[in-house]
């Protein structure tokens, strides 16, 4: 059984030099324009995501990304406390 992958639809500009370049080196790589950005998109992902500084960014960007989820948890905690369980009438620890 494959997986079913999601795809975006992406539009970028591309000056005429590029977009003149990019059609000949598809059409003599045998492969449409689309393949050949996918392509050229999917090797420059790969250089960067091997570059060191890119992976300390990255580092950097998690703990950010950690500090705004524990304010934003604070700020749902603040205005809305921590949720109570059901009265039941019965004392704390009892069965």
């Amino acid at each position: 059984m494959s997986k079913v992958m999601s795809q975006k639809t992406l539009a970028i500009r591309l000056d005429d030099d590029l977009h003149a370049r990019i059609t000949i080196l598809a059409r003599l790589g045998g492969q449409s324009v689309t393949d050949a950005i996918r392509d050229a998109l999917r090797a420059h992902v790969d250089v960067l995501a091997a570059d060191p500084t890119i992976a300390a960014k990255a580092a950097a960007l998690r703990e950010q990304i950690a500090r705004d989820a524990d304010e934003q948890q604070a700020a749902i905690q603040a205005l809305f406390g921590t949720p109570q369980p059901p009265k039941t009438g019965r004392p704390s620890g009892s069965k």
